[in-house]
């Protein structure tokens, strides 16, 4: 561990701490020279193998995430327009599937229109690993693609569980201020419990973390998080 490390890990107190001094502590622990990314990592009591304890969903966090997000749309005709007209980085529809299958995956987030689906969901090798597959349940499979680009460019974020049954979002940027910080890492937060499975007894939200790229994770008071939000 190198000095910086170092004296960043002595910032961090071994307790538990409330998400507002947690965020400040994050902010005073970063040590990085780039604007370091802020992510939370919310370990649950599920069990993920289980698809009626799937946790999935989206949320919009109030000031963005900080980082341009590359959005590509699958539509048609009107809706390509729509697309287009919304900002969106990458529209149409055969000739982007032709370029997916080659390899080509620059971009951050996709939309579909229903009607185009049957031919997207053939990319499941190619979009499936990395998360990029349209999803009706995250509202990217939908005809109100403007709608869509323009919630994606505010600050739209997906969460979904991982094998090991976390959940890794992030929250924004160390350059944000304090009180931005929370206000994300809150929506998130508030989602998350939310989406708890009718299915899962006992303990939900195990633990929760928040820390920056390079930074160490401050643990936050996780019982009262829950009990905040139920």
């Amino acid at each position: 561990m190198g000095k910086k490390m170092k004296a960043s890990v002595g910032k961090v107190e071994p307790r538990v701490y409330e998400l507002r001094e947690a965020v400040e502590a994050v902010k005073q622990a970063a040590y990085a020279k780039f604007d370091e990314s802020v992510d939370l990592a919310l370990r649950l009591g599920i069990d993920p193998k289980r698809s009626d304890q799937m946790v999935r969903g989206t949320t919009s966090l109030p000031h963005g995430t900080g980082k341009k997000v590359r959005v590509l749309v699958f539509a048609k005709g009107e809706k390509e327009q729509e697309a287009r007209q919304a900002g969106a980085d990458f529209v149409g529809a055969d000739d982007l599937m032709e370029e997916i299958k080659g390899g080509w995956l620059d971009f951050d987030c996709a939309i579909a229109t229903p009607d185009l689906m049957a031919s997207v969901g053939k990319l499941g090798k190619q979009l499936g690993p990395r998360g990029l597959m349209p999803n009706p349940k995250t509202g990217t499979v939908t005809f109100e693609v403007g709608k869509a680009v323009a919630e994606i460019r505010k600050g739209r974020v997906e969460f979904k569980v991982e094998k090991a049954g976390i959940v890794q979002v992030p929250v924004g940027k160390v350059s944000f201020d304090a009180a931005k910080l929370f206000d994300n890492a809150s929506a998130i937060i508030e989602s998350v419990v939310k989406a708890k499975p009718v299915s899962c007894k006992g303990r939900y939200l195990k633990s929760v973390t928040i820390s920056s790229t390079m930074g160490p994770g401050v643990k936050l008071d996780a019982a009262a998080l829950m009990k905040q939000w139920s």
